[in-house]
């Protein structure tokens, strides 16, 4: 099997389960990276309150019975996506070297007394299904060398979006935002989540509003935000919590916002709170960014949160004096960075080449990320 040249595929679904993003990339034939073609595929309604139940320790049956089954369901479901991916283009699965799929994550705990992340979506299935070898579960060889596991998209960030005369902050707007600092002519690259970002207003639509989410921030824009709820939520201590650092929606969950709403005896109008929780994203983004980074003259946003409209001028308000733009402006839409992150790290790991930064996760050492599935091409 030759692992340079050809196409990878990458499978990303976040944490704002918004849906199922696939890419076919190339890679240095002739240019650095090329996307294919790309896809998103949604959640059947059913599967995914079973996976934000999950997530967020609200299930009533065996936890344990559940993440079993989902393990299939979703391993099963991936497979599919990928597959008809392949069709629409048509691309042979033959002539693609390898699939990376970092899986749909359910716990993230990498400061515990046994530091431990969980992703399902079953790689075996996966192989099985499409014939293509398969690279996943990524997170857990970081934390065994001692790093939190999470973020390992600013390695991609770095190869893609570094530039020799701007410093550049890569922001990605997912269920959880988390930044890339890239300082001109440094290795150092700065990595970590800043926190919330979609998923607290997704989990108040849901319950509050019956909504999935709030298109293009519309709603938001029409409330108020309360300054005295916006302050109560900024003395969770992750936000001044010292990098390297990640988090998920299993802390920052709908569960979050009632505990911050019990600090206050009279109720909050609906809109209010989502105005608020827009506010704290973008608030507590600026404030890492500008407290943690040194000198930024750009960010680049990608990921959900780039089409909420509402957001990005909250954001801009906060950094009036940086340039905030799409990474489209860099030849890659923002729905597509993540997945193409995975497709890279998967070359990564074929080619035995580190795919983490110590610097952003913390861990002892460099390794090669991932296991592997090798699909039926594998040993050709």
């Amino acid at each position: 099997m030759s692992v340079s040249g050809g196409y990878y595929m990458g499978l990303m679904s976040g944490t704002s389960l918004d849906g199922i993003d696939v890419v076919i990339a190339q890679f240095d034939h002739p240019e650095p990276f090329s996307l294919i073609a790309s896809q998103t595929f949604p959640f059947p309604d059913s599967l995914k309150q079973q996976l934000l139940s999950l997530s967020q320790h609200k299930h009533t049956g065996s936890e344990l019975d559940i993440y079993a089954e989902l393990d299939v369901r979703l391993g099963r479901l991936f497979a599919d996506c990928c597959l008809e991916l392949l069709y629409k283009h048509q691309v042979l699965a033959e002539d693609i070297v390898a699939i990376g799929s970092h899986g749909q994550t359910l716990r993230h705990y990498p400061d515990s007394s046994y530091p431990t992340t969980l992703q399902i979506g079953d790689p075996n299935i996966i192989a099985q299904q499409t014939g293509i070898t398969t690279v996943a579960d990524f997170r857990r060889r970081d934390m065994a060398a001692g790093g939190q596991g999470a973020p390992l998209v600013p390695p991609f960030h770095k190869a893609l979006f570094s530039s020799d005369q701007i410093n550049r902050v890569v922001l990605n707007i997912g269920g959880i935002a988390n930044i890339t600092f890239l300082p001109v002519h440094s290795a150092r690259v700065i990595g970590f989540d800043t926190g919330p970002g979609n998923g607290l207003l997704d989990d108040w639509c849901l319950r509050h509003l019956d909504l999935a989410y709030d298109r293009e921030g519309q709603l938001a824009s029409k409330g108020e935000v309360c300054s005295a709820f916006l302050q109560q939520m900024l003395t969770d201590p992750y936000f001044t919590q010292a990098a390297p650092k990640s988090t998920g929606r299993e802390y920052f969950s709908y569960n979050w916002i009632k505990q911050q709403l019990e600090h206050f005896q009279d109720d909050i109008p609906k809109l209010d709170v989502l105005a608020s929780l827009a506010e704290l994203t973008a608030v507590s983004i600026a404030l890492q960014i500008k407290q943690l980074v040194p000198v930024v003259d750009e960010v680049l946003v990608c990921g959900g949160g780039m089409h909420n409209t509402d957001l990005i001028k909250r954001l801009q308000n906060h950094l009036q004096d940086l340039k905030i733009t799409s990474t489209e402006a860099y030849q890659l839409h923002p729905d597509w960075v993540e997945a193409s992150a995975f497709a890279w790290l998967a070359q990564q790991t074929l080619q035995g080449q580190n795919g983490n930064l110590p610097e952003v996760t913390g861990a002892r050492e460099s390794v090669v990320l991932g296991g592997i599935w090798p699909g039926k091409y594998f040993f050709l």
